[in-house]
């Protein structure tokens, strides 16, 4: 079979009982994504950075595709959690880097006043694959040599 995208256990991970993203119903866009360990994400506070919670997941993809991560739709208003950056921009190349394999984790604030646990297994994202196209004058060669958040370096 040749593979074109999908989902895979990242390192470290593969005892850990991990489920792989499933869509619920023939029309979902998006694979709903579990916590990979119990995390609480603290009540927040200024200044603060956003709790990274971890999914276990990888995922390979097409040249010219993307994973975005989305927030759960009744996050914020349940449970007063919003993604720090909107939208999670997965890039193929993330996919086995050297820093973590391409370990995906949901960055998350906490608006509420009390802390909010995170149970193993619990549903906290949805995933989307999508295409992009480049400009006609695109020259980029570089390549990606970090893990999370090491595109500008």
């Amino acid at each position: 079979m040749n593979k074109k995208r999908g989902f895979e256990i990242a390192k470290g991970f593969e005892n850990a009982g991990i489920n792989l993203p499933v869509r619920k119903t023939k029309y979902s866009a998006g694979y709903d994504v579990e916590a990979a360990e119990d995390t609480i994400i603290p009540a927040f506070k200024r200044g603060q950075k956003p709790t990274l919670v971890k999914t276990g997941l990888k995922a390979y993809m097409e040249d010219d595709e993307m994973l975005l991560l989305y927030n759960r739709s009744s996050n914020p208003g349940k449970k007063g959690l919003i993604l720090a950056n909107s939208v999670g921009v997965v890039d193929k190349d993330y996919y086995g880097n050297q820093d973590n394999d391409g370990h995906i984790m949901f960055a998350f604030y906490n608006i509420k006043d009390e802390d909010v646990e995170i149970k193993k297994g619990d549903a906290i994202g949805q995933a989307i694959f999508q295409k992009y196209f480049i400009t006609d004058e695109d020259s980029a060669a570089g390549e990606r040599i970090g893990g999370f958040g090491s595109t500008s370096k």
